[in-house]
């Protein structure tokens, strides 16, 4: 025993390692949690996008309308709020990270920021397996949901994950500074749903009100993603993949430094 103290005390575990480690301990749980904490939780995780689909779609074609700026419909609403669901159900685990984990942070290799950024991966890992289900039932019942680009849908996801998990960083702090802001912030995602392309071409909207919509970032990201959907698609004139990512960098950076000055008031609160 007293060997094996002396091989450990001689080569001590370097601290990547030890953070890889906190990170898989923390996926497991919070996978664990997700898909098992109530009954059916899984089923719920895909019913709730394909509901909202369900109904939109529905909407649209008692209205008789099969082609939204050059783009299929079904394949629009579907793409636009799988996007959507990235950003927010990311946005929203993320928020809750610190909460959710508090008993973790009795061990010292646990910080408020594992925690976050652990949910953030998998809540991103999840809308994937969820994506990839629907777009095989869409593909199934006959639209065509194969991207003409690639590359852009995945770096115009990759833009709004990050944005989801810089706007839960942010909101994190601030409903450990002031727990008011919690209803604030649960109020905020209607008006984004609205407001934000989901159910809505952005590009028919007047001016200057279409401008005033692409202040929000979510609308070019999901302006984005269905421009790399089908290529007949009409976007907004002002859609910008640097504008995107501005925010996505600039929110999570922001979150950083909020998580590094509040640490303490985060792991006590």
């Amino acid at each position: 025993m007293n060997i094996k103290k002396q091989e450990v005390m001689a080569n001590p575990r370097n601290p990547l390692a030890i953070t890889l480690d906190v990170w898989r301990a923390i996926f497991l749980r919070e996978a664990l949690d997700r898909l098992f904490d109530m009954r059916a939780a899984w089923f719920w995780l895909l019913m709730e996008p394909v509901m909202h689909i369900g109904f939109i779609t529905a909407l649209f074609t008692v209205v008789r309308l099969h082609r939204i700026a050059g783009a299929d419909t079904t394949v629009w609403i579907i793409v636009g709020m799988l996007a959507f669901f990235l950003f927010r159900r990311t946005g929203i685990q993320v928020m809750y990270a610190v909460d959710c984990n508090s008993p973790m942070f009795a061990y010292r290799q646990v910080r408020p920021f594992d925690t976050a950024i652990v949910r953030g991966g998998l809540e991103g890992f999840l809308m994937v397996l969820v994506s990839a289900i629907i777009l095989v039932a869409a593909s199934l019942l006959g639209h065509d949901v194969i991207p003409a680009d690639l590359i852009q849908v995945v770096v115009a996801l990759l833009g709004l994950w990050l944005f989801g998990v810089g706007y839960g960083l942010v909101s994190s702090v601030l409903m450990a500074l002031v727990p008011e802001t919690e209803h604030i912030l649960k109020i905020l995602m209607l008006p984004l749903y609205l407001i934000s392309g989901v159910i809505m071409p952005i590009g028919s909207i007047p001016q200057p009100y279409q401008d005033w919509l692409m202040f929000n970032p979510i609308s070019h990201g999901l302006e984005l993603v269905r421009q790399a959907y089908s290529p007949y698609y009409h976007a907004a004139p002002s859609t910008s993949m640097a504008y995107l990512y501005g925010w996505a960098l600039v929110s999570i950076l922001l979150g950083l430094m909020l998580y590094r000055r509040f640490d303490l008031k985060l792991v006590t609160q």
